[in-house]
C-alpha cells in the first residue's frame, strides 16, 4: 500500500535531489546547520515530553554547559542526552555504513535518551505493565516486549525495499511508541531511530515541534486505529519544512530563491482566504512549512499547486 501521496513524493524527492546538487557543502556550514538542527529537535523533542527548557536554554546549557536557575536536573540532563544520542545518529551515517536499525541500536539510543536519569532500565525494556495516561491505547504486557520487538525488526527488513523511506520512518515511528517498549523515553527514542532512516537517504533531520504536540498525538491515536495516512503526511510535512530551511541555507546567493511568507501576507497577494490556504497546507497539497504556530508557503508554490489542479482536471 501507498501511504504518501504521489504530488508530495515527488517535491520531496525534488527538493532532496536539489540539495545534493549543492553537495559537497562548505564544512563550516554543514557544521553550523548541524548544530542548529540538533539544538532544535532536542528543545521540541524534550518539550512534547514535558521538558520546561525554552529553546535559548537548551542551547546554553548544551553549548555553554550553564545550569538554568528554578530547573529541575532531570530537565538539564534530558538535553544533554539528547543531544549526545543526535551526535551519535550523525557519527553513524558520516562514516558512511547504512546501519539497521536493529533492537541492540533501538536500545542503545534509549540508553543514551535516559542514562543518569534512570540508570537502572537505560536499554532495558520495561518488565511491568503501563498505561498511558488520557491515551486509548494500551501498550501489549510486558511480557510480550521480546517478541514484539523481534517482529518490529523482521518487518522493518522485509519493508525496507518495498516502501518509500519516509513511509517506512513514519511506520517505524509508530510501531515503537505502539509497543512502547521502555517505562519512559519511548518517543525520544522513536524520533530519533526514525531519524536514522532517513538521514541514511540523505534526508535533514525532521523536527516534530513541540506546538503540534497535541496534533501529534491525534494523529497517533488513529494511526493506533489503523489509520496510518494522516501520521505519513505530518511526518512528510516535517520532512518538507526541514529541505526547505536547508535550501533557504544553501542555495547561492546568484540563484533566486523563493520567498516564503505567513499565509495571510500570501492570501491578500491572491483571491485566495489564508482559511484555505491554511488548509491545503495542512492536507500536504501546498507547498508549505511551520515556523512556531505559523504556517509560511510561497506565491510560486501557489502557483504550482495551481497549475497541477489544472492539469488533473
Amino acid at each position: 500500500m501507498q501511504y504518501l501521496d504521489e504530488n508530495l513524493k515527488r517535491r520531496l524527492e525534488a527538493k532532496l535531489e536539489k540539495i545534493n546538487s549543492l553537495r559537497p557543502l562548505p564544512s563550516p556550514l554543514v557544521k553550523k546547520l548541524r548544530e542548529q538542527f540538533e539544538i532544535e529537535m532536542t528543545y521540541n523533542s524534550n518539550g512534547i515530553e514535558g521538558n520546561s527548557l525554552t529553546l535559548k536554554e537548551t542551547f546554553l546549557v548544551i553549548n555553554e554547559g550553564i545550569t538554568i536557575k528554578g530547573k529541575p536536573l532531570k530537565d538539564h540532563l534530558e538535553a544533554k542526552n539528547h543531544y549526545k544520542a543526535l551526535e551519535f545518529l550523525a557519527d553513524l551515517v558520516e562514516h558512511g555504513k547504512q546501519h539497521t536499525v536493529s533492537e541492540v541500536l533501538i536500545r542503545q539510543l534509549h540508553q543514551l535518551v535516559i542514562q543518569d536519569i534512570d540508570n537502572e532500565w537505560a536499554g532495558r525494556y520495561r518488565k511491568n505493565n503501563v498505561i498511558i495516561g488520557g491515551a486509548d491505547h494500551v501498550p501489549p504486557e510486558a511480557t510480550l516486549i521480546p517478541s514484539k520487538m523481534k517482529d518490529l525488526t523482521t518487518w522493518l527488513k522485509t519493508h525496507k525495499k518495498k516502501l518509500n523511506p519516509i513511509e517506512l520512518a513514519a511506520l517505524l515511528h509508530h510501531q515503537l511508541v505502539n509497543i512502547h517498549p521502555f517505562f519512559d523515553g519511548n518517543g525520544r527514542t522513536a524520533r530519533l531511530a526514525m531519524n536514522l532512516l532517513l538521514m541514511q537517504k540523505g534526508y535533514p533531520l525532521v523536527i516534530i515541534l513541540k506546538n503540534d504536540r497535541k496534533k501529534y498525538y491525534r494523529i497517533l491515536a488513529k494511526a493506533d486505529k489503523g489509520n496510518l495516512l494522516p501520521l505519513v503526511r505530518f511526518i512528510a510535512q516535517g520532512v518538507e519544512r526541514s529541505l526547505n530551511l536547508y535550501l533557504k541555507v544553501i542555495t547561492p546567493a546568484s540563484k533566486k530563491k523563493e520567498k516564503f511568507l505567513p499565509l495571510a501576507k500570501i492570501s491578500s497577494q491572491t483571491h485566495f482566504s489564508a482559511k484555505y490556504l491554511n488548509l491545503l497546507a495542512r492536507q500536504g497539497k501546498l507547498e508549505a512549512y511551520k515556523e512556531g504556530r505559523n504556517w509560511l508557503t510561497s506565491k510560486e508554490a501557489l502557483e504550482r499547486y495551481l497549475e497541477n489542479r489544472k492539469r488533473k482536471r
